[in-house]
């Protein structure tokens, strides 16, 4: 599967610069969101082929939007990417029950997203 659109979803402007930019770099098209009640809009209007998402956020957390997509029967085969700062192995467990692809702990290294994206 080609990406080409990613949604980046997080409430830090840091995160969302970084990921934005090491992706836009690399020819990806952005589209941000900063929180899950966003990101639920945003990826019905634009079906991105990938979306990174944190999970600790205001409102809808990450893991509730992840699950939202998920069992959508319109957004259920976009592919999540949760980016977060939660490094328990019962974290990352219950993210992939979620309906999450890959679970990525925070600094989130560059190379190796970019690996990932390149593998799906």
């Amino acid at each position: 599967m080609a990406v080409h659109k990613v949604l980046i979803v997080d409430d830090s402007p840091t995160e969302r610069f970084f990921l934005a930019d090491l992706l836009s770099k690399q020819g990806y098209q952005i589209n941000l969101a900063e929180n899950g009640e966003e990101a639920l809009e945003k990826v019905k209007q634009i079906m991105p082929d990938l979306i990174l998402m944190d999970v600790v956020m205001p409102g809808m957390n990450g893991f509730q939007t992840t699950r939202a997509i998920s069992r959508d029967e319109e957004l259920k085969h976009i592919p999540i990417i949760l980016c977060t700062t939660k490094d328990q192995e019962t974290d990352k467990i219950w993210g992939l029950r979620q309906g999450a692809i890959e679970y990525m702990i925070k600094p989130i290294d560059g190379a190796a997203l970019l690996q990932k994206i390149r593998a799906l």
